[in-house]
């Protein structure tokens, strides 16, 4: 048996060690994996009748060259937000002639074409929505797929864990107890701005267990003038004549919008980021208060993963293994209700998955407001 294995979408720690893992465990049944380079780009950019593209595209993987890969961070066969059904014509491979109208393109059956001439039975791609969902449409045209979760978001459905989220809380919570002495030494309001796109678990939790004064969420439009009045009394009954509050990348004023940028990628997203530096600003116009902006962003994935993401990654990594080579087919491995599992791929399309407002956020104070932690999964979610 042959097992192709990628990573696509964002980096997050854990990767690493989940790749060596399916590896060791293949290779200890006597099978082989290859490893396709820049996620789904990899399979795009493969020419199969050319060696040399062959060989720029993937890597044979073996536990001699995958015996180091997990003492860091990332993803050592690099990623893309590439998605072989939606490519623009600037991005068609050369040597794939470009079909007729103005795309994007679907190259679903160049896809099937390489899987089938390097002699690929079954396909492990870790991601999140974005990329499992290309992982959900090879799994109709009849490719056998085991999926593993991954994002530092938390929000794909199906599982109450993804691969990376605790080790970016964990940065997340590091970053705003040290950014306490510069917000304190200089008597200012903190800005903290923390990824999350629709799902505002992120910046709650992080919020939750650092605890800021307020925390605005991806859920949740919020208002400005209310927000600026807190902020104000929460620096004047603090002894060190500060306060602090993190934002989702994509919350959004009331009346607003999300801070996009650039053009839409392969998915249809743009890029986020800068609600912090627009909510520092108005802040400062109301309330005349010098702000601390700290947009912690690509800090919350990067490096080693903490010893939870180290278990979570070597244990999917080791059920989409056996899944695989037990002949399973269409599922994604999974933790739920503390138990680990696998569960159709199909789920990766019932919607976005996020915060329940109700249960875990407090609308009128602006932050976390647990009411009970009895029968909900470890991370509140």
């Amino acid at each position: 048996m042959r097992i192709g294995i990628l990573t696509g979408g964002g980096d997050v720690p854990g990767l690493n060690p989940c790749i060596k893992a399916v590896v060791n465990r293949v290779a200890e049944e006597g099978h082989e994996v290859v490893g396709f380079r820049r996620g789904w780009g990899g399979l795009l950019y493969t020419n199969p009748d050319d060696p040399e593209s062959i060989a720029t595209n993937t890597i044979n993987l073996t536990p001699a060259n995958v015996r180091t890969v997990d003492r860091t961070g990332g993803t050592f066969l690099h990623t893309s937000r590439t998605n072989p059904s939606r490519v623009r014509e600037a991005e068609v491979p050369e040597f794939l002639e470009t079909p007729d109208g103005d795309g994007p393109y679907d190259f679903t059956s160049h896809s099937l074409r390489v899987l089938d001439a390097l002699g690929v039975d079954v396909l492990i791609p870790i991601g999140g929505d974005d990329t499992l969902s290309y992982g959900l449409r090879l799994h109709q045209e009849g490719v056998r797929v085991i999926a593993i979760p991954k994002t530092m978001d938390n929000d794909v459905h199906g599982t109450d864990y993804c691969i990376g989220f605790s080790t970016a809380v964990t940065r997340g919570v590091e970053f705003i107890h040290n950014l306490r002495t510069s917000t304190g030494s200089h008597e200012r309001l903190a800005v903290i701005e923390l990824f999350g796109r629709y799902s505002g678990e992120t910046s709650l939790i992080t919020a939750y267990l650092s605890g800021v004064d307020r925390a605005i969420i991806s859920e949740v439009p919020f208002d400005i003038e209310r927000l600026a009045e807190m902020l104000v009394k929460d620096k004047a009954e603090n002894s060190s004549h500060y306060a602090m509050m993190t934002i989702s990348e994509g919350a959004q004023l009331e009346e607003g919008a999300m801070v996009l940028s650039g053009e839409e990628d392969a998915y249809g997203h743009r890029k986020l980021g800068g609600i912090g530096a627009v909510t520092g600003q108005l802040l400062t116009e109301i309330t005349g208060e010098r702000i601390i902006y700290q947009q912690v962003a690509y800090l919350m994935r990067s490096g080693r993963p903490d010893s939870l993401d180290l278990m979570a990654s070597t244990n999917y990594a080791n059920m989409a293994a056996d899944l695989a080579l037990e002949g399973a087919s269409g599922r994604m491995v999974a933790l739920r209700s503390g138990t680990y599992t696998n569960v159709p791929i199909t789920v990766t399309s019932d919607g976005v998955k996020r915060v329940d407002v109700d249960e875990l956020y407090d609308l009128n104070e602006y932050r976390p407001k647990i009411r009970h932690v009895m029968g909900k999964p470890m991370f509140l979610y």
